[in-house]
């Protein structure tokens, strides 16, 4: 039930998607993280979500997959991200957010359901901000709120985060077995297998290590969120891993304290990943959140 990729052209950059399920459902637009492919929302994870009544719509962020390539853009120096630097951001996560819009626009889509996870929680969180009209529902996953105050990596990840990764196939798919054991829920351990089709599979769709640092740059930049948080109004649920050491717990619940009425869910033993026998939950929240916002539409006035 995937359309295989298509892709979309808002201003100038040209996105990378992918729907699963049926037109006529209600659209839900994921949002991916930081160096991640719109592939690491799992292919089956996305029909589990069609199958409950939505339209799925998956795409490739800029700088990543086969989206545009800011090529012409500096790749920011490590000493530019540790300082927090200006000069690492030739883009920022609002301009990431429009991306989405335009998206949408593309789509003919006047308002989706949203869920993000990790940067792409972060660019949801601006898509309901800055544009509230065009946000049906919001699922924040991994995230945090942009304070620096919270939601901070444990430093042990540093090294990971700021490493160059090998550009030879095997190389490459070693490297992502081991960012899942990095990163990954202990509890849940990462079949082997499944990570290592995933990570041929975004080889061959094409692999950009400067998109990547790029994307950091705009991260690292970013402003606190935590006021205009508080504008949010549309049904949100927050979702966090006790076990996430790249983005602190912390910042899941941060962020849940700062959009009104937000329903946090905490899943313990779940790190900066999503396992497959956690996904059950994971939709059941997705699909609540959903179902809250319809039937607040459905209410009379």
């Amino acid at each position: 039930m995937s359309s295989g990729e298509r892709f979309a052209r808002t201003g100038e950059i040209e996105l990378c998607y992918e729907t699963f399920g049926d037109e006529a459902e209600a659209p839900m637009l994921l949002v991916m993280g930081l160096a991640s492919q719109m592939i690491r929302w799992d292919d089956d994870f996305c029909q589990q979500v069609a199958d409950r009544g939505f339209w799925v719509i998956r795409y490739d962020n800029r700088d990543i997959g086969r989206s545009t390539i800011l090529r012409h853009n500096p790749s920011p120096s490590r000493g530019q991200l540790l300082r927090r630097d200006p000069r690492a951001a030739s883009y920022s996560l609002e301009d990431m957010a429009s991306d989405a819009v335009g998206l949408l626009d593309h789509l003919e889509i006047a308002s989706a359901h949203l869920v993000g996870v990790s940067m792409g929680g972060m660019i949801a969180q601006l898509i309901a901000i800055n544009h509230p009209d065009r946000v049906r529902s919001l699922v924040s996953m991994m995230s945090s709120t942009g304070s620096r105050r919270v939601g901070q990596m444990h430093p042990r990840l540093y090294r990971w985060l700021l490493r160059r990764p090998r550009l030879d196939r095997e190389s490459y798919v070693q490297d992502v077995i081991g960012t899942y054991q990095a990163i990954g829920s202990r509890r849940f351990p990462p079949d082997p297998e499944r990570i290592r089709k995933l990570a041929e599979r975004a080889f061959d769709r094409g692999i950009h290590p400067d998109g990547a640092w790029r994307q950091l740059g705009a991260i690292v930049n970013a402003s606190d969120r935590s006021p205009l948080l508080g504008q949010i109004r549309v049904p949100t649920t927050v979702i966090h891993g006790d076990a996430d050491q790249l983005v602190m717990p912390s910042g899941g619940r941060a962020t849940a304290a700062a959009i009104p009425n937000a329903r946090l869910v905490v899943i313990p033993g779940m790190a900066h990943d999503m396992p497959p026998v956690l996904w059950p939950q994971i939709i059941d929240a997705i699909a609540q959140t959903a179902a809250q916002a319809q039937d607040t539409a459905a209410r009379p006035s």
